[in-house]
Order: structure tokens, then C-alpha cells, then sequence
């Protein structure tokens, strides 16, 4: 899969998520579509992709054996890490770490690392 491929599993996790999890009505940009996505959004979301699918490869697939709160962390951790590279000073709820997260961003984390689990089967 190539890389905006990827990007493109991730973002419809994400928005996905986001209509599954968060109370009340999003933000617009939370849910805009593939085709509206910021380009540094977009490399990011590539980023997130292949990192996941990378661990996934890395551990023969044993990281499939990780708790859901696990895998939800990693997005959220290598989403941070995007943040950092492409905002000099990116926005506190951009890089919070996992406990300070809302439940719905860390229920949607969770949900994208299960869709780029699925992707690669």
C-alpha cells in the first residue's frame, strides 16, 4: 500500500472515530474529507500509517497482541512526534500526553491503529 494509501486508512479511521466517539457535534475539520485534508495532515497521517505498519512487521505481527489502550497510545505517541515536525510550536492539545487526551480521541486512536491492522491483513 502506498503511502497515501495509508494516509487515506488513517484518516477515514479517524473520522470514523470521531463520529463514534465524540460527544456532540465536531468541529469541521475533524471531519473533513480526504480531499479537503491539509497537506502536512495528510504526510502525517502517511507517517502514523507506516509507523504502525512497520511495528506490526517488526514484531512478526505480535503487536496485534497489545491492549487497546496500548495500541492507542502508539497512535498517539507517533502522531505527536508528527506535531513536533511540522508545527515549531504546536498547539498543548497537538502534543498532550495520553492521560490528558479526551476518552474520544484516545477510544479513536485506538479505533486507527485497529483499521491499519485490518488494512494489512
Amino acid at each position: 500500500m502506498s503511502q497515501q494509501e495509508g494516509a487515506k486508512v488513517f484518516r477515514e479511521a479517524w473520522i470514523a472515530g470521531v463520529r463514534e466517539h465524540l460527544p456532540g457535534d465536531p468541529k469541521p475539520g475533524y471531519v473533513t474529507p480526504w480531499e479537503g485534508t491539509p497537506e502536512w495532515e495528510r504526510q502525517a497521517a502517511g507517517a502514523v500509517y507506516e509507523q504502525v505498519q512497520q511495528f506490526l512487521t517488526l514484531s512478526d505481527g505480535n503487536a496485534t497482541r497489545l491492549t487497546r489502550e496500548q495500541k492507542g497510545r502508539f497512535v498517539a505517541t507517533c502522531w505527536t512526534a508528527q506535531m513536533y515536525k511540522h508545527f515549531e510550536n504546536p498547539k498543548p492539545g497537538y502534543v498532550a500526553d495520553w492521560p490528558d487526551l479526551p476518552d474520544w480521541q484516545k477510544e479513536t486512536d485506538s479505533d486507527i491503529f485497529e483499521a491499519i491492522e485490518k488494512s494489512l491483513l
